[in-house]
């Protein structure tokens, strides 16, 4: 086994961000100390070099007035407590946009490597509700599988929570397949995302109600389909999907048939219950988007309302009432776990969009199928997506 202390483990600046490094065989991925954002993220970096993430355009500007950390340093993926806007204050609680968990500076831990798994440890401990947020990122040699958990402890009351991945999509329109495992419930976020005053745009309906992702309805009375993307320059769009939760795991995941390859992330849907689609393709006019946000699509796995915030999420509203929590209720003798796993694999030609995701026999990988009928393979530890659930 080998550890490096915190002197030894010195940050660099990567996207204008000093971050953390973490490598195996496979993948490379940075951390960065102000927000945790994991990004950019290279897989099979002895081959190709993937690297789906994005990186927000503005990563190395100077700003001023200076941006909100959340947004100066928005990239790859981040954990954020509450999940969502926070705009109303809650209990006398006033978090900042997605948290201090996407906001706030982590400490360094370790960065041990023990039987060919590297770990990154982190920890946070927070102010606006005091308590302790411990990160690990894990990387295991021979996969080209990303393990992030993170530890919520010594916190009491209910929160909303969640991870917001964002794939950077091949400029071509359709160039990505999207496809999530089944849900019970989705719809378009209730008011709209964008307003045209304020120089944002939105083409979905607001609060519609939809049973597949190929025929979401729009403010033009047609439908939309969200499957195939790019699609809608000029538009910024917000949707949530309620996940199956009898199922042993849930699943998003994106292929990109020219690239031969697939995105996928799984969760454990009795923990991150609901799949918000960020939509982002250019409709933001406003600083620092200024149009040039485009291409980009949040995949991000919550247990929230929207993204609206903890105090929507906490009271009663549309998902609740029908049966869905929105938030989960920390307890501080018992800490919370939440696992979430992020990956790609190899995909053969003729390769589409993604029908199912099916746990291996040994549960020590997952057998990836698509609408033509073909597969792909990837090594990754389930037990780990599958663990004790509170």
């Amino acid at each position: 086994m080998s550890a490096k202390t915190k002197t030894e483990c010195a940050k660099r600046v990567v996207c204008g961000q000093p971050s953390w490094r973490i490598a195996s065989s496979e993948v490379e991925a940075f951390v960065t100390e102000m927000g945790g954002h994991v990004g950019p993220v290279t897989f099979d970096r002895s081959g190709r070099r993937l690297q789906p993430y994005s990186v927000a355009p503005w990563a190395e500007e100077e700003n001023d007035p200076p941006l909100r950390p959340v947004i100066k340093a928005l990239r790859g993926d981040f954990f954020c407590m509450p999940f969502g806007r926070n705009a109303t204050v809650f209990r006398g609680e006033r978090h900042p946009v997605h948290g201090e968990t996407a906001n706030a500076r982590w400490r360094f831990e370790s960065l041990q490597t023990r039987e060919g798994r590297t770990s990154l440890h982190l920890s946070l401990k927070t102010k606006v509700r005091p308590g302790r947020v411990d990160k690990e990122i894990s990387l295991q040699d021979g996969e080209n599988t990303l393990y992030c958990q993170h530890v919520v402890s010594g916190m009491d009351g209910r929160m909303s929570l969640g991870h917001h991945a964002m794939l950077k999509f091949p400029d071509p329109p359709g160039s990505g397949l999207v496809s999530t495992s089944r849900f019970v419930y989705a719809q378009v976020l209730p008011k709209p995302f964008e307003q045209p005053e304020r120089g944002g745009y939105s083409y979905l309906k607001p609060g519609a109600r939809f049973e597949s992702l190929q025929a979401v309805p729009t403010i033009t009375g047609q439908t939309a389909d969200l499957t195939r993307y790019p699609a809608r320059r000029g538009f910024e769009d917000l949707v949530m999907l309620v996940s199956d939760a009898d199922a042993s795991f849930a699943w998003t995941a994106v292929v990109f048939p020219k690239q031969r390859f697939v995105w996928f992330a799984l969760k454990n849907p009795r923990i991150l219950r609901q799949t918000v689609l960020w939509i982002s393709n250019g409709g933001r006019h406003y600083r620092p988007w200024s149009g040039r946000h485009v291409n980009v699509m949040g995949l991000e796995e919550v247990t929230s309302y929207f993204h609206l915030g903890l105090a929507e999420s906490v009271r009663k509203n549309h998902v609740s009432d029908k049966g869905f929590p929105t938030c989960v209720r920390l307890n501080p003798r018992k800490p919370l776990v939440v696992p979430y796993v992020m990956g790609v694999a190899k995909t053969p030609a003729g390769f589409d969009r993604v029908v199912s995701i099916q746990a291996a026999s040994d549960n020590r990988a997952i057998l990836l199928q698509s609408a033509s009928g073909r597969k792909a393979r990837a090594n990754v530890n389930l037990d780990f997506v599958q663990g004790e659930t509170p």
